[in-house]
């Protein structure tokens, strides 16, 4: 008789998550001591459908629970509420999440609750301030505290967690997992045809030149919850500043479907001639983008972890990051969210040869690609595995 492979369930809410989560669900499949059960919360309907369809997951449980108008203490009532039950018909022997999300916050608490072990991926991340950002910095507190293995993708991260009080022997530092998943679409991405494809979806849709030749793109993001209101409008302004200073850039910005930023950018960006706000867009041509844009300006933790491999100098409108790395190893920087500054470190860096080759050297601090190996072998290992 085959042995009983062990059941884990991994839970998901957000583009992210789906994204970093994609590898680990891929190399448990794949392994022979391992059933996956995927359970989506859909913190994020539309972006996070978007992630799943790029990694071919369809989630075995989909709780479907993105409101209108929803708090952090609506997510975290609702997938506490309906996890409860999905944890006590699968008997799962872990749960898994990913990040600081709201979603991973509260489905280790529903597995504490069902005494249910909890492998946090990503874990250890901190900047020290408990309101920035918000409420990212408290759920990884938290998540620390719930956790029974922690995956830190760098020893800085490593370190937060021994300086928590977490016992050494349940921390492993793998890489971030966010570089096996680059990895893979840069692959797709290499083929001529997909090349072609995102090219003409790019000049069709979004009247935007790619070709080698074509003026130079800036890359923006900016979505998180304390960027709202007046940095966020502050951003606005630099972003609108760039633009008529040097007309031959195209500032691309994919707009994030919360409409405490979608409204705020769309009045005070929506006319300029050579700013495009576009819709969210699937990871593949994402990637693609950013892997063509001149640089990048961003408030998103996912994206200071993937320029640098693309090669790409950073601009990170925040005034501190848990991802200090990529600071260190000079691809990013931080310009907070004043006005002036953004726009004038954006010129600087355009006009100065010299500068911008030092930042735009490809570089990978963040890990090598094979994180998700790590953490199956772990898993494997912990859980009575082969």
């Amino acid at each position: 008789m085959a042995a009983r492979r062990i059941k884990v369930l991994a839970v998901l809410g957000t583009r992210p998550e789906a994204i970093k989560l994609a590898p680990v669900i891929a190399g448990l499949r794949a392994h022979p001591s391992f059933r996956v059960c995927v359970c989506a919360t859909a913190q994020h309907r539309q972006m996070l459908d978007q992630a799943l369809d790029a990694f071919a997951i369809t989630p075995d449980i989909d709780l479907d629970l993105m409101r209108a108008g929803q708090e952090p203490d609506d997510v975290a009532a609702a997938v506490l509420r309906a996890l409860r039950p999905v944890l006590q018909a699968e008997k799962p022997r872990a749960v898994i999440v990913q990040g600081d999300t709201t979603t991973a916050f509260a489905a280790a608490l529903a597995a504490f609750h069902q005494r249910v072990p909890v492998a946090h991926v990503e874990a250890g991340l901190r900047t020290g301030d408990r309101y920035f950002p918000f409420p990212e910095e408290i759920n990884r507190r938290l998540l620390t505290t719930l956790a029974d293995l922690h995956f830190a993708p760098t020893a800085g991260a490593r370190r937060n967690l021994l300086a928590c009080g977490v016992d050494a022997r349940a921390v492993w530092v793998t890489g971030n997992t966010v570089v096996d998943a680059l990895r893979l679409v840069q692959g797709r991405l290499r083929a001529p045809a997909a090349r072609r494809r995102w090219l003409d979806y790019f000049r069709r849709v979004w009247d935007l030149e790619l070709e080698d030749g074509a003026p130079p793109v800036i890359l923006v993001t900016g979505h998180r919850r304390e960027s709202f209101g007046p940095p966020l409008r502050r951003a606005c302004l630099a972003l609108r500043d760039i633009a008529r200073l040097d007309r031959r850039l195209r500032i691309v910005y994919p707009l994030h479907l919360n409409p405490g930023v979608r409204q705020p950018v769309r009045s005070l960006l929506g006319g300029e001639e050579n700013i495009r706000l576009i819709e969210p867009l699937a990871y593949e041509p994402f990637v693609f983008l950013m892997a063509r844009a001149r640089l990048v300006l961003t408030d998103s933790g996912g994206i200071q972890e993937e320029a640098p491999v693309l090669g790409k100098p950073v601009l990170v409108m925040r005034r501190e990051t848990e991802r200090p790395e990529g600071v260190g190893a000079g691809r990013a920087e931080l310009v907070g969210t004043e006005r002036r500054v953004i726009a004038r470190r954006v010129m600087e860096l355009l006009s100065d040869p010299a500068g911008y080759r030092r930042m735009a050297r490809p570089a990978s601090p963040y890990g090598d690609g094979r994180a998700a190996g790590r953490i199956v072998a772990v898993l494997a290992r912990r859980l009575g595995g082969t």
